[in-house]
């Protein structure tokens, strides 16, 4: 378990470092972070880090597709904690 929290609180800190350092590579024009590679450490456990990140750095807000994406991830991550929560008091 304590293994399993620090990996997220990993994941969860590069995520915020990613889309902070995005959103500063779109103020100076120059090449961008991928919306995949963003979306990979929200599906890899970074969903914190990213939605914290997108909310003080008023980055990718937005921008619908990158939203609804997202949010899916959130959704889908959310559903599999709940069954998987619920499996292992089920034994």
């Amino acid at each position: 378990m304590f293994v399993f929290i620090v990996y997220l609180l990993v994941i969860n800190t590069l995520s915020f470092i990613q889309i902070g350092y995005d959103k500063n590579l779109a103020k100076k024009n120059k090449s961008r972070i991928s919306e995949k590679a963003l979306l990979s450490f929200v599906f890899l456990g970074g969903t914190i880090g990213s939605g914290l990140a997108m909310l003080i750095f008023r980055h990718k807000t937005s921008k619908k597709s990158y939203l609804l994406k997202f949010w899916f991830i959130v959704v889908m991550q959310l559903l599999l904690t709940y069954f998987v929560y619920n499996y292992l008091l089920s034994k």
